[in-house]
């Protein structure tokens, strides 16, 4: 009877989790199996089919040849026995469950072929890069950070963005409040004016005013190095820690329209990926400065300096108002009512905003 380590069952799934085991790229297990590279690509996009006879002899034979970390990675992927449990075989499953992901998960084949557009790579760098960065990330220091972050409040945020745009001239300010006539004074970060505010608005559905602009336009415009790399760390360190990603449509605020009793506007479709690889990465970047003590500022933000550099990049809605090159949906949100028990409210000047 033989091994059952070294059989492969079932469809073609199984052919790409050997594929993930191996870390190998398309191109290298077409050319490891002796295939072409076009019967590989076509398991990964119909992983029902099964192989046929002469396929599965070749696949058995390249598990049992191949060498026995890759054995142990296929064994963690497939759910069955390992020959020992450690730390490290933890850290080898781990990775080749990232590894697998990079290979077989449509929303981050999106992802990565999005980061392609942006960042103006040829078809599969964005690929190849983040696998490349899979063996120097470690999940925990992942969660290291994650603790680090967690420490950083909202008072602190709030400060920090107060403090990076307080030479901006001009009317808005924060949405501050003091609840009760001795309580402490609550400052957000959340930007206004005085025209945005005691509007009289109820944030009912009946006063619903925001319309469907149809598919945001999407803005194309390449990403710089620097920006590529952070939303390639971004993808990498999505795999290893074995987070969620899924890319669904996104509403992106395209208009604004604010006044007495109405809150208004209208809003465009753009593809989640988008967002997560560029204006998404800015809340990471600030509470990182914060935790690490750098006071932020212009200079010291190099996402923030890039996709909201200024006031007017913030409330630009709906235009790609990015320093230098690239693009990302921008959102501004208007204050609603205050809070029961508010008793004040004030749009602060140049020195305090978003």
């Amino acid at each position: 009877m033989r091994d059952a380590r070294h059989h492969l069952d079932g469809d073609v799934r199984q052919a790409c989790t050997l594929q993930a085991a191996l870390r190998m790229s398309n191109e290298a297990f077409a050319e490891h199996l002796g295939i072409a590279v076009r019967t590989v690509a076509a398991w990964h996009q119909k992983p029902g089919l099964r192989p046929r006879p002469e396929m599965q002899q070749v696949l058995d034979a390249a598990l049992a040849r191949a060498p026995a970390a890759a054995g142990e990675r296929f064994a963690v992927l497939t759910g069955g026995p390992a020959r020992a449990v450690s730390a490290r075989a933890d850290d080898d499953g781990a990775a080749a469950e990232a590894e697998h992901r990079l290979i077989t998960d449509q929303n981050i084949s999106r992802a990565l072929s999005r980061l392609d557009q942006l960042a103006a790579w040829g078809p599969g760098t964005a690929r190849r890069t983040v696998a490349a960065r899979l063996a120097g990330l470690d999940t925990r220091d992942l969660l290291d950070r994650a603790g680090r972050r967690s420490r950083i409040g909202r008072d602190d945020i709030a400060g920090a963005l107060g403090a990076y745009y307080r030479c901006q001239a001009g009317e808005h300010g924060r949405y501050a409040a003091r609840c009760g006539p001795d309580g402490p004074e609550i400052v957000t970060s959340v930007l206004t004016c005085p025209d945005w505010l005691d509007l009289g608005c109820p944030l009912t559905a009946g006063h619903d005013r925001l319309t469907p602009a149809g598919p945001a336009a999407r803005a194309d415009i390449p990403l710089d190095a620097a920006a590529a790399d952070a939303a390639a760390q971004r993808l990498a360190e999505t795999l290893v820690a074995g987070t969620r990603f899924v890319d669904m449509p996104l509403y992106r605020l395209t208009g604004i329209r604010v006044g007495k009793g109405e809150i208004g506007g209208s809003v465009g479709i753009a593809p989640f990926a988008s967002y997560a690889l560029t204006l998404d990465l800015l809340e990471g970047e600030l509470a990182d400065a914060l935790a690490a003590g750098i006071p932020p500022g212009p200079g010291s933000l190099p996402l923030r300096d890039r996709y909201l550099p200024d006031l007017a990049s913030v409330l630009g809605v709906g235009r790609p108002t990015v320093r230098r090159r690239g693009a990302g949906p921008v959102r501004v949100r208007p204050p609603g009512r205050p809070a029961p028990g508010a008793r004040r409210l004030r749009a602060p000047g140049a020195g305090a905003v978003q």
